[in-house]
């Protein structure tokens, strides 16, 4: 597969690796993206692969609760501009769908679309509200969320949220933890959750970069094993240190309070929309010249 200038600029966004270092990655994997991320890591030349979700898209998550706070649901509505997130009539469509998702339980997003709000249909409000703004508006996804215990629902300003369904605890408790789960993004709520490929994974990543340090095997596999469990604490829920009390992990805060979580969800505004692609050649022959 030939590898483009396009592809070689992703990697680098995605792993902060060098130039020449991200083309060979994809050249020596036939240009796997995911492939030479591992490459790169297990080299010790990636950064960090943080850019993988990358926000190219501006708008807003809208969130509705039921009365009795036992079911949720949370929407993306997207828009071009940071501008048109904040206006007035953009807001309102994007609580009116929320509304109207949670109250009718559409099935999909083709669903939702079809649902009638203010005496249109979603999609022909949309079309409207287009026409007035003057932007492109695009109802992305949604998502719901019901419990028989504490629901945590939390929307940071706009652009990040978060159900938690609780077991045990109370409201103020499932609310921090929606609060933690927006703030330290956790990919998963215990160790137990984490797929055996991505632990095989991490774990050959993790020996590679071990097996650089000329260690013996036997100092190299108790490296290994206390780098997988710092690594499991850092994306689990569970595994981290509480936002709110940093001498406090989640799991210990749970245990206090007789609670356990069944589930979590978490949107952000424009994750893996990519954005308009530069030309690479120009940024490249601007940072040679100083341009």
């Amino acid at each position: 597969m030939a590898v483009t200038a396009a592809m070689v600029k992703e990697l680098r966004e995605r792993t902060g690796a060098g130039m020449m270092e991200c083309k060979k990655a994809l050249v020596d994997t036939n240009g796997d993206m995911d492939g030479a991320i591992e490459f790169l890591r297990k080299s010790g030349l990636a950064q960090a692969d943080k850019k993988a979700s990358r926000i190219a898209a501006e708008g807003k998550i809208a969130l509705a609760i039921s009365d009795d706070g036992n079911e949720a649901v949370m929407v993306e509505i997207n828009c071009e501009t940071d501008f048109v997130a904040k206006d007035d009539s953009f807001n309102a469509f994007a609580q009116a769908v929320a509304d109207s998702a949670l109250s009718q339980g559409p099935a999909d997003v083709d669903a939702l679309m079809q649902l009638r709000i203010d005496g249109a249909t979603v999609e022909e409000a949309r079309q409207a509200l287009i026409a007035k703004i003057g932007e492109n508006v695009q109802v992305r996804r949604f998502v719901r969320a019901s419990s028989d215990g504490p629901l945590g629902a939390y929307v940071h300003g706009g652009r990040i949220g978060v159900l938690v369904d609780l077991a045990g605890g109370d409201v103020e408790l499932a609310r921090d933890l929606a609060m933690h789960v927006a703030a330290m993004n956790p990919e998963f709520v215990s160790a137990d959750d984490v797929p055996a490929d991505v632990m095989a994974r991490e774990k050959d990543i993790l020996i590679a970069q071990a097996e650089g340090s000329g260690k013996p095997a036997e100092i190299i596999e108790k490296m290994v094993e206390g780098r997988l469990r710092k690594h499991l604490s850092g994306i689990t829920l569970l595994g981290q240190a509480f936002v709110k009390d940093g001498d406090l992990t989640v799991e210990k805060l749970l245990q206090q309070a007789g609670a356990s979580v069944n589930s979590f969800r978490r949107m952000a505004v424009g994750e893996g929309i990519e954005k308009k692609q530069d030309n690479f050649a120009e940024e490249v022959m601007q940072q040679v010249t100083g341009g």
